[in-house]
């Protein structure tokens, strides 16, 4: 698994892991509605947190 910072940007994310962007947005909105992930301090210049269960 690679290591991707809080504050890396989905097309950063997709290229990396070698995925479309559309892959990374729809995955986001899953872990969103699982409650695993949440965006933080906004939009632009927030951060993602990972809540583990």
């Amino acid at each position: 698994m690679a290591y991707i910072s809080g504050k890396t940007t989905i097309p950063e994310m997709a290229k990396k892991i070698g995925v479309t962007e559309r892959a990374i947005e729809k995955n986001i909105q899953k872990l969103k509605e699982a409650k695993l992930l949440e965006r933080m301090e906004g939009r632009k210049g927030g951060y993602w947190k990972v809540h583990e269960e």
